[in-house]
């Protein structure tokens, strides 16, 4: 008989193992549906590969598609430690992306200098006030944040949609629902002449590094991990339970803004209702496959990144569902669960007595 038995201490090199094992297993599992598509499978990932990373314009793609995925995956990460169950990041991205455009189009004329901060700005404040609101709820109502968050996705794309058709659509777009342009005073610069990589990849590095030692090395990193780990014995200790939450949903929710501002301001430059193919729910992925680590939703990031970038390229050269970088996304998270599972408890074997 096998039995889960707790580990005392979690040696590192299995948490170092768990997320780079959790990858590959997705790649191994992926390979099952891409036999029964009739794929020639090396062949296949080999293109994968030279699709995500073949080429300097390919890792700039890749990159530029990780940018939103690092901010998305910093605010579940952040959100999660707290047990801040945040599943609104698709609509907090939302949220601060309309914010962005909402200041950056025209309303305010200043220089790059100013301007630019103060749409990142704004777009930042808006993804926390979103989230503001359920934790606010959960701390004095007892709501649970999971349904909240998730409905409020869909309130503020509803929202989103109903301002690009209205007041802020911009009536050269031909009748197509978009915003007005934010202004050239209001964009991110390119970081290489000619594609499409943005600043806003830099903010989010910066962004990881600022908040692994907001965690690990600060009074109010003690209190988010303490909250986490045991609200009530953390409140008896004389914790502000209450102030900490609502720290970690303007961190949270603000990261997640960011993302929707750094879209808008480095590669769109307008907000659409498409503008998202999912990175706030594709967030939560990059979070758990790096284990709520702040440095690790970088490699994560990009690890999810190049599936999604490699997986279109793959599709288009051997005619292949590009759905499947959504497997391959599964998978990680499926197997990233196990891993967490083994990294928690240890398989022991225990034999029966007879009786």
């Amino acid at each position: 008989m096998i039995r889960f038995v707790p580990r005392e201490r979690t040696p590192l090199w299995l948490t170092i193992a768990v997320p780079v094992g959790s990858g590959l297993a997705a790649l191994l599992l992926t390979a099952l549906p891409l036999a029964l598509s009739g794929a020639p499978i090396l062949d296949a990932f080999r293109l994968m590969a030279l699709g995500a990373a073949g080429s300097g314009f390919a890792l700039a793609e890749t990159l530029t598609r990780a940018t939103p995925l690092i901010f998305t995956g910093l605010a579940a990460a952040v959100a999660f430690r707290a047990k801040l169950w945040n599943i609104g990041a698709e609509g907090q991205l939302y949220a601060g992306a309309l914010a962005t455009v909402a200041l950056g189009a025209g309303l305010i004329e200043a220089p790059a200098y100013v301007l630019l901060p103060l749409v990142l700005l704004a777009g930042a404040l808006a993804g926390a006030a979103l989230l503001l609101v359920p934790v606010l709820f959960k701390s004095r109502f007892g709501a649970d944040e999971v349904v909240v968050t998730l409905l409020m996705n869909f309130i503020v794309l509803l929202f989103v949609q109903m301002m690009i058709e209205g007041p802020m659509k911009d009536e050269m777009a031909l009748g197509w629902p978009q915003s007005a342009p934010v202004l050239d005073e209001a964009t991110l610069p390119k970081l290489f002449t000619g594609l499409r990589l943005h600043w806003g990849l830099v903010i989010a590095v910066a962004a990881a590094v600022l908040l692994h030692v907001l965690i690990s090395r600060t009074v109010w990193g003690f209190r988010i991990r303490a909250v986490g780990e045991n609200a009530r014995a953390a409140r008896y200790a004389g914790l502000p339970v209450g102030r900490s939450l609502a720290l970690v949903g303007l961190l949270s929710g603000g990261l997640a803004g960011l993302a929707g501002a750094s879209e808008v301001a480095g590669l769109k430059g307008y907000l659409t209702s498409d503008l998202s193919p999912g990175f706030g729910y594709a967030g939560i992925v990059v979070a758990t496959l790096a284990n709520l680590s702040p440095l690790g939703v970088v490699p994560s990031a990009i690890f999810i990144a190049a599936v999604f970038v490699g997986a279109d390229s793959m599709s288009r050269a051997i005619g292949v569902s590009n759905y499947l970088a959504d497997l391959v996304v599964a998978f990680a998270l499926l197997s990233v669960l196990i891993g967490g599972l083994l990294t928690r408890f240890r398989l022991v074997l225990v034999r029966r007595e007879a009786a």
